[in-house]
């Protein structure tokens, strides 16, 4: 029997940009993920006593700051060796040899395949055979798998590839290939790597994105990990996701069409935080909560938006402590009154309503706008500009969306105030 885990994207040290603008954010625990996510799996490694690693690329974020990622990663495999295991890894876009510039030499486990060209390492005691080929440049186009050899009927043929396969939304357009031309080589498993969300592409070959190991930022939710293969007499009897990262993101969304007062939904918010805590295995759990559906309470809730979100963050802490950091609340809410009805009143209300919903900007008015407010972002601190939900006043599609908001927040102040 044969036991080998796949893995792919750690991005170590990671760099995270902007975390700090964020209320609360726990700035130090999110940056040091990928490492302790990439620790359980050297654990994992360990406990299981695989026979080996594989790596399908982007094991770095980009090049060093220094040389303690490097460091930390030799110490790691050096883990590896002293366990008896072999690590098998190909260069992603990430870590190409063009944006790599420092170096240090891996321990003699380790195995990095060629970038010029693929290779084939053939592990007779285990009658397998692994073949890749590793990024030379960040920007690959050409389908590298074209190269790759033709598997062995002898041995049990495994492909290592850094790829976008044919196209995966989010995610450059590297190294793109069909899985027809993967079946087509004869292999029994295609670890592959690039994509961050779990895929078992197809199980007659098995082709496997496992995701990254460790979640990021909002848009890499839900458990991350890595896949265990278990082999027997040359065919595959299990392939399993395990859980190994530390630190879970989720998305809380909360339909509140039946809440009537903005208690209720506060304790909509309480059920649903508290399902989002449990579900995470005393892992820290980063959340945005999200607000949607048509409710008395909507006018209440965006008049004041910035009074509930701290009510919401006040909740969060009090229900899991240093557990939960909800990293923002995304009101998607309509008003349950009909603002058509104000709409059409020959009043001044009516008129002031239908003045705000008719403002439109075409592109090239947005494009004006922007341009004369571009002395703005001069002002803006760094971290605005940068992270995960950076924002740029000097972005069209951006400004017209904040526009769109403060039509939002118009109306429902005039209505709250109609109301009362």
């Amino acid at each position: 029997m044969i036991k080998f885990i796949h893995a792919a994207d750690i991005h170590i040290d990671s760099a995270l940009h902007g975390l700090e603008r964020y209320d609360g954010a726990p700035v130090d625990e999110i940056r040091s993920a990928t490492r302790r996510a990439f620790d359980n799996l050297i654990e994992l490694a360990i406990d299981e006593e695989v026979d080996f690693v594989l790596l399908a690329g982007d094991i770095y974020d980009g090049d060093w700051k220094d040389y303690n990622t490097g460091l930390y990663f030799v110490e790691r495999m050096a883990r590896l060796r002293e366990a008896g295991i072999r690590v098998f890894m190909v260069a992603g876009n990430h870590d190409a040899a063009s944006q790599i510039t420092k170096h240090l030499r891996l321990p003699e486990n380790v195995k990095m395949f060629a970038t010029n060209k693929p290779e084939k390492i053939v592990l007779d005691e285990l009658g397998v055979a692994i073949y890749g080929q590793g990024f030379a440049i960040r920007v690959v186009t050409d389908d590298l798998s074209q190269a790759y050899p033709q598997g062995d009927s002898q041995l049990f043929n495994i492909g290592l590839l850094h790829t976008c396969l044919d196209g995966k939304p989010g995610h450059e357009p590297y190294a793109p290939c069909t899985v027809d031309g993967l079946r087509s080589k004869g292999y029994q498993y295609w670890a592959l790597g690039h994509v961050h969300k779990r895929e078992e592409v197809s199980r007659d070959p098995w082709i496997v994105f496992p995701g990254n190991t460790q979640g990021r930022h909002i848009r890499e939710t839900g458990p991350k990990g890595c896949t265990l293969v278990t082999v027997d007499s040359g065919e595959i009897s299990d392939v399993m996701h395990r859980d190994i990262d530390v630190l879970r993101w989720s998305l809380c969304e909360v339909d509140v069409t039946a809440s009537e007062t903005v208690d209720d939904i506060y304790e909509q918010v309480r059920e649903a935080l508290q399902q989002a805590l449990d579900s995470t295995e005393g892992r820290l759990l980063a959340t945005r909560l999200v607000l949607h559906g048509t409710c008395a309470a909507h006018s209440h809730i965006h008049a004041e938006i910035e009074h509930w979100t701290q009510e919401y963050r006040a909740l969060a802490t009090g229900l899991g402590g240093a557990g939960i950091w909800l990293e923002k609340v995304s009101l998607k809410t309509q008003p349950s009154i009909s603002v058509d009805s104000i709409l059409a009143r020959d009043d001044a209300l009516g008129g002031l309503l239908r003045g705000i919903q008719d403002m439109e900007l075409d592109d090239s008015a947005l494009a004006e706008l922007a341009n004369e407010v571009s002395a703005l972002r001069q002002k803006l601190p760094a971290e605005i500009l940068s992270g995960e939900d950076r924002y740029d006043p000097t972005d069209p599609q951006q400004l017209k969306a904040v526009l769109e908001d403060i039509k939002e927040l118009l109306v429902n102040r005039l209505i709250t105030t109609e109301k009362a």
